[in-house]
């Protein structure tokens, strides 16, 4: 099962050879693309959909146009959303997220080249913008309360990739044999692993597996993870399902995307090995190669990929930042702020699985919201308790 494809003409003039790096010289990246949603082998209906759409262009869907293409002055998006909540709920969440996140990314573009920051405020604003309408549909009617979905977004322009994450979709890049989660779940089960409190082991049998700390929809707010990546020559981008990641192991999944075929195959290749892994939920894979000659090749110096968070410039003066390479000059920092530990527990899909994980010392550890009040006044409110307790049991037998 594909997208449908849309293309709009654009306002503008802009094209794919009119993008332009930060420094103003042109920027030439090239990608190579497919995507496909299965329904697996227990579900009777797919709650999973994606985006795949170019941004300059107003062309949306897996038309031939889009899968071989160089990217304009105004980006690309890719995005994967697996909706929850029953019956047709989970499928209204997941369609209308994509839809309202391709329609703010490309309200109000005129023509000129997007700047990274505004493309990456653009990415967050949308998903916001996209979790709220949710809520309000599913107040609206009682049919669809509950309803929510994930989001796993990314939107490239020059040679930087930003990813906005809500909820336990995930994304990877494949540079060269080395394949890296960029994005981190915001899960129960990952968030007590970051905590030092559930082994890797132990997450497998964890009781609680399935539960996501946030999704669009189940809250009039969400709280956006934004990271980036600076793609090169030859990297392989995955965003997916956790019908995916949770049924296929990641050693799996790496071989699968180093096997050198087209996208449409490697598509092909996962969603049979998730079925073929007993098919729990809906798979979703979006597969895009990246090359173009402004890129840096896999082996040039720079820093390793991992997950990095990047902080918007109306952001950077509230948290700690560092400096991005020169060529980049951009915010960001590498100890990303814990996610998902201000929301409360949104409701997930039945079946969900725990995803195959592995140890990455990229990974900080986050705290896990407790109560710390001070011992001594534990022990004060216990005497004051025990006393009038003792006072009470006076005065009756008296």
């Amino acid at each position: 099962m594909t997208e449908p494809g849309t293309a709009v003409a654009p306002a503008g003039g802009a094209g794919p050879s009119e993008a332009k790096a930060i420094d103003g010289t042109p920027c030439e990246v090239h990608v190579h693309l497919f995507a496909r949603t299965d329904v697996g082998q227990v579900r009777e209906h797919n709650e999973d959909n994606f985006l795949v759409a170019d941004l300059t262009r107003r062309s949306r869907g897996l038309l031939e146009a889009n899968r071989a293409t160089a990217v304009g002055a105004q980006g690309a998006v890719f995005a994967v959303c697996d909706g929850m909540g029953g019956a047709a709920a989970g499928e209204i969440a997941s369609q209308l997220a994509v839809d309202i996140i391709y329609e703010r990314l490309v309200d109000g573009l005129d023509g000129h080249a997007l700047k990274r920051d505004e493309l990456a405020r653009r990415l967050v604003r949308a998903v916001e913008t996209a979790g709220l309408r949710i809520f309000h549909e599913a107040k609206a009617d009682r049919s669809r309360r509950g309803m929510g979905t994930t989001v796993t977004a990314a939107a490239l322009v020059d040679e930087v990739l930003f990813l906005a994450q809500v909820g336990d979709s995930r994304g990877y890049i494949l540079r060269g044999d080395k394949l890296v989660q960029v994005t981190r779940d915001q899960s129960l089960v990952n968030q007590l692993i970051e905590a030092g409190q559930l082994t890797e082991e132990e997450a497998e049998t964890f009781e609680h597996n399935n539960i996501i700390l946030q999704a669009l929809g189940t809250a009039d707010t969400v709280q956006v993870d934004l990271t980036f990546a600076e793609v090169r020559r030859g990297d392989i981008l995955l965003l997916c399902s956790d019908g995916l990641s949770g049924m296929v192991r990641f050693e799996d999944i790496r071989e699968t995307l180093r096997s050198g075929a087209e996208p449409l195959e490697i598509c092909k290749a996962l969603t049979d090995r998730a079925n073929q892994a007993g098919g729990h939920d809906n798979i979703t894979v979006i597969i895009v190669q990246f090359d173009g000659p402004t890129l840096k090749p896999v082996d040039a110096e720079g820093d390793p990929l991992k997950y990095r968070k990047y902080v918007l410039a109306d952001e950077a003066a509230e948290e700690k930042t560092e400096q991005l390479p020169a060529a980049l000059a951009v915010n960001a920092t590498d100890a990303p702020t814990p996610t998902g530990t201000a929301r409360s527990a949104a409701p997930a899909s039945v079946g969900k699985q725990a995803p195959p994980r592995r140890n990455d010392n990229d990974y900080d550890r986050v705290d896990i919201p407790g109560t710390h009040v001070p011992v001594w006044m534990v022990i004060a409110i216990v005497v004051a308790v025990v006393a009038l307790l003792a006072g009470t049991a006076f005065l009756l037998l008296r």
